[in-house]
């Protein structure tokens, strides 16, 4: 059993995404499946953050990674209300492969089953009733990727109010960083 291990922050020391990812780590190699941890820094990775001529070979070598893992994290940072680009880029390049290309191959198959923990990362606060509430657009697209279009069994882990640490404006609301 392999687990791929996706991290997208620009941060290594203090970012909260890729504790989240270590974590989900940690507690899979606790639970003793065994197998390999496959380690992505989408980050590091200039494929991802610039152009290239073999589009379709490093989309292929990509889905393949996917596929040979028996559980996905995905760690994600919310930048400016949505992704990072480059977790955009990797989930447009999975798309370029016809495994995962919804007009190739029937949507909610190409995961079909598998586990995903999409581990999501947001500055601020954006839950019901919060001043910020629907601004997330980080989470409903990640959820609306793996799970309904490649078939993914998703598992949301989010933290929120990470920067209340360092944000004076958020400064009232670090009990409620703390328990996120």
């Amino acid at each position: 059993m392999a687990l791929l291990r996706v991290d997208s922050s620009i941060r290594h020391d203090g970012s909260v995404s890729r504790e989240l990812t270590g974590a989900v780590e940690r507690a899979w190699r606790a639970a003793g499946p065994g197998g390999d941890v496959v380690h992505r820094d989408l980050a590091a990775d200039p494929r991802l953050t610039g152009a290239w001529p073999q589009r379709s070979s490093v989309a292929a070598a990509l889905a393949d990674e996917v596929l040979a893992a028996d559980a996905v994290v995905v760690g994600a940072p919310m930048y400016n209300f949505g992704i990072p680009a480059v977790v955009k880029s990797w989930i447009d390049l999975l798309i370029v492969d016809p495994r995962f290309d919804p007009r190739r191959t029937p949507p909610g198959t190409a995961l079909d089953g598998v586990p995903v923990v999409l581990a999501v990362a947001c500055g601020g606060g954006y839950g019901a009733g919060s001043p910020r509430e629907g601004w997330d657009h980080a989470t409903p697209y990640l959820r609306r990727i793996f799970a309904d279009l490649f078939g993914a069994d998703v598992t949301l882990l989010v933290a929120e109010l990470t920067a209340a640490a360092d944000d004076p404006a958020l400064a009232e609301l670090r009990h409620l960083a703390e328990r996120s």
